[in-house]
């Protein structure tokens, strides 16, 4: 299990990225798009990463998107919340 700080950061970058493409997690929970322990999951796959920098500079350049990058380990996940 990866420390606090690790997840701190990670959650960060799924929170930015999901602001980044226009999904909001929170409500996608209250519609039932985004199960429970879905949003724990995206972190963890997100710690997965082994290149956050390069997601990190993409989100500092990058204000609005309509997808995430393709090596973005909750590309799929991110895709499913876009759709209506």
């Amino acid at each position: 299990m990866p420390g606090q700080k690790t997840l701190d950061q990670h959650e960060a970058l799924v929170g930015r990225m999901a602001t980044t493409l226009g999904v909001d997690l929170d409500d996608a929970e209250l519609r039932g798009a985004l199960p429970p322990d879905a949003r724990e999951d995206m972190v963890l796959a997100c710690t997965g990463c082994s290149n956050p920098g390069k997601c990190q500079r993409w989100l500092a350049v990058t204000q609005v998107a309509v997808e995430a990058p393709q090596y973005c380990r909750n590309r799929d996940r991110f895709s499913e919340l876009l759709l209506p």
